[in-house]
């Protein structure tokens, strides 16, 4: 029987989520919840898919994970501010978008997730950069050989798969993880 693209992907897919490394996953919730409990400020970034990655992530976390309940989470996706990022953009450089937001909002004990696929992007890279020089706690979520940015993260949740739509899938997949623990498993 010869399989159609579908299944090719789906079967691809499923052996891509095998290879997530749940105890990261776990250490990466233990962090998330010390940032709600000692009311951290939490920021999220990334770039194209990431990027709506981060947004969802965020959502998913200031509405599911804290909606009537005693214990709120303090997130926030830095891509969702289009008039900053394309000022950054525009006036400065694309590299700095997200450092720069991080200057004016992170403090030391904060925490911050970066996205990136290739794990070069160097908005991405400069931001935990920049958290990493202040203090802040740092989760790279990367694919491939994770690059620049999961070298330089305190916690690199890394898919060590080439292709980028799957990477892309598994980080979702990640993030509910994290998110569906505070909704599903714990108060």
């Amino acid at each position: 029987m010869v399989m159609n693209s579908a299944e090719l992907y789906k079967s691809a897919l499923m052996e891509t989520v095998g290879k997530i490394d749940t105890g990261k996953v776990q250490t990466a919730i233990e962090w998330f919840e010390e940032a709600r409990d000692k009311g951290r400020h939490i920021f999220v970034c990334g770039n194209g898919g990431s990027a709506s990655t981060a947004s969802h992530f965020a959502c998913d976390i200031v509405k599911g994970a804290s909606y009537n309940r005693d214990k709120r989470f303090r997130i926030l996706a830095l891509t969702d501010s289009l008039p900053t990022l394309t000022a950054y953009s525009n006036d400065v450089s694309y590299d700095c978008v997200f450092a720069e937001q991080l200057k004016n909002f992170a403090e030391p004990g904060d925490l911050v997730m970066a996205i990136s696929g290739s794990g070069n992007s160097p908005n991405v890279v400069c931001a935990v950069e920049y958290a990493n020089s202040i203090g802040c706690k740092t989760i790279a979520l990367t694919g491939r050989d994770g690059g620049r940015l999961g070298a330089l993260a305190g916690l690199n949740i890394q898919v060590p798969v080439q292709h980028m739509g799957r990477i892309e899938d598994a980080h979702l997949i990640v993030c509910h993880m994290i998110g569906y623990h505070f909704m599903d498993y714990s108060g």
